[in-house]
């Protein structure tokens, strides 16, 4: 009686595994994912700058108490009013970060009701 030899049908897994993790050595050594920068190269430090509005731009404080350029402002709509044609074109807002977002969404409606054609967040981008 001849043995019969037993085939199975799990396809080998080990080479492909093998073929993937020389492929993952090959990009991690010949890759570069940026240009490296000079080594006698200092960047420019932003951290201790004073923090400044910028121009044109309607400040909201947390409290949903309105500013622009220091002075108080009474609604989206009065806001709106003041400004020139070329300013409507783009309202840029700064918010408070503990201003509710239900609020923003209202502000930007009020806004965009108002006459704006577009309104810009402008938020503050760390570092580290």
């Amino acid at each position: 009686m001849q043995r019969r030899r037993r085939t199975s049908d799990r396809e080998p897994t080990t080479a492909l595994i093998n073929i993937v993790f020389l492929m993952l050595i090959f990009f991690l050594v010949a890759g570069t994912l940026a240009q490296p920068l000079g080594k006698d190269l200092t960047l420019v430090r932003t951290a201790d700058l004073d923090r400044q509005n910028p121009a044109n731009a309607l400040v909201v404080h947390a409290d949903g108490r309105m500013t622009y350029r220091g002075a108080e402002v009474a609604s989206a709509e009065a806001y709106v009013a003041g400004l020139t044609e070329e300013e409507r074109v783009r309202v840029r807002i700064v918010p408070d970060r503990d201003l509710p977002a239900k609020e923003l969404v209202q502000l930007g409606r009020a806004l965009r009701t108002a006459g704006a054609e577009s309104v810009v967040l402008v938020t503050e981008r760390g570092l580290e």
